[in-house]
């Protein structure tokens, strides 16, 4: 048994019992992008939220254990990304990653945006050409410590 085994029961008793993200993470009290991230296995739950999942994909004891171990982060199985979707945001950091880089320096000064203090919001906005995907990332401005 490992954590990967664990997020793919998740999913497929999220299949079976035809589930969505965002109900999910209304029981479990946080938003759908945190709870997305952590069912999948790239968050650790605190016993509380495991016992909710326990409850939602009928997990056993270990199955819960293992969601409540700090993760080994990273879910992509290759550097380049071969899924169509998240291929596209490879691309949009290598088109537009520099642009970001310089932008957030230029504002903030030399530092990173914390993907640890870090919030994520995404929906649909309606538009007559095609509904688009609006993504919000929101992170900690961390500055690099002189010393």
């Amino acid at each position: 048994m490992d954590r990967n085994q664990v997020s793919v029961k998740i999913l497929s008793a999220k299949v079976a019992r035809k589930m969505r993200w965002s109900d999910i993470a209304a029981k479990m009290g946080k938003s759908k992008e945190w709870t997305t991230a952590a069912l999948l296995g790239q968050m650790s739950l605190d016993e509380h939220q495991a016992e909710i999942a326990q409850n939602l994909f009928s997990l056993t004891a270990e199955e819960t254990a293992w969601l409540q171990i700090v993760p080994y982060k990273g879910s992509l199985p290759t550097a380049v990304p071969t899924d169509p979707l998240i291929y596209r945001w490879y691309e949009i950091v290598n088109v537009y990653g520099t642009t970001i880089k310089e932008l957030i320096h230029e504002e903030f000064g030399d530092g990173i945006m914390s993907a640890i203090d870090f919030s994520m919001d995404i929906t649909r906005e309606p538009d007559p050409k095609g509904d688009r995907v609006k993504v919000v990332l929101s992170g900690k401005f961390l500055p690099y410590k002189s010393y």
